[in-house]
């Protein structure tokens, strides 16, 4: 497998991708000594890149015979929503915002801590029928149910406070943002949680700054 792979790679003299220290500089700039050719346990990869699309995944043998998942195209992920103690999987809709570079914006790759938009409609069931009030809409649209539950939810709803704004507002729009936590690349899976509190805020400010910047260019 690997090994033929690297083998192959330095007898045609073809660039393999390595992770040695010996081609990094000193930390005063020198350059340092090729002491030894590449070793199988340098080795590394191309990037997954992974896109937004229909799932599509490829297995890779690593080292110790063990496999990774290397998602190429996913569109579904599990979020978990930490103030209600929830998770659902949702359709990936966007990404939204990318602190390391905003080309993977642009070619909406998915990586881990990438902010992306997510379907809010399991969210917003699950709300629905946990607390008897469906976000993004009046409180008149309601359906009725009977007093033992209204009694129930009336009761949770108190329990629980009040739902930040921040995060409701967005259920209008059907969407709601959150983080990938998992590496798509590693693990073929996209799975995160919803952006609350003051995260969300240096988010939404950052996407904010980012959006004025590009209308004034």
């Amino acid at each position: 497998g690997g090994h033929l792979e690297a083998l192959a790679h330095e007898s045609s003299g073809k660039m393999g991708i390595t992770r040695n220290s010996y081609k990094k500089r000193r930390a005063t700039g020198g350059k340092q000594p090729q002491f030894r050719k590449k070793r199988v346990y340098e080795l590394g990869r191309a990037a997954a890149n992974t896109r937004i699309g229909v799932k599509r995944m490829r297995t890779v043998r690593v080292r110790g015979g063990h496999i990774k998942n290397r998602a190429l195209r996913l569109d579904h992920g599990t979020f978990s929503w930490g103030s209600e103690g929830i998770s659902k999987p949702s359709r990936i809709l966007d990404v939204n915002y990318n602190a390391t570079n905003n080309e993977l914006v642009r070619t909406k790759t998915l990586v881990k801590n990438a902010v992306v938009s997510v379907d809010a409609t399991p969210f917003r069931q699950w709300y629905l029928q946990h607390y008897g009030v469906e976000l993004g809409r009046k409180a008149e649209d309601q359906g009725k149910v009977s007093k033992k539950v209204t009694k129930k939810r009336e009761g949770r709803v108190k329990q629980s406070g009040q739902l930040d704004s921040a995060v409701s507002d967005q259920f209008k729009a059907g969407r709601v943002l959150a983080v990938v936590a998992s590496r798509p690349g590693q693990s073929g899976r996209c799975d995160g949680y919803i952006l609350e509190g003051q995260e969300l805020a240096f988010y939404q400010k950052k996407m904010q700054k980012k959006k004025s910047k590009k209308e004034a260019a």
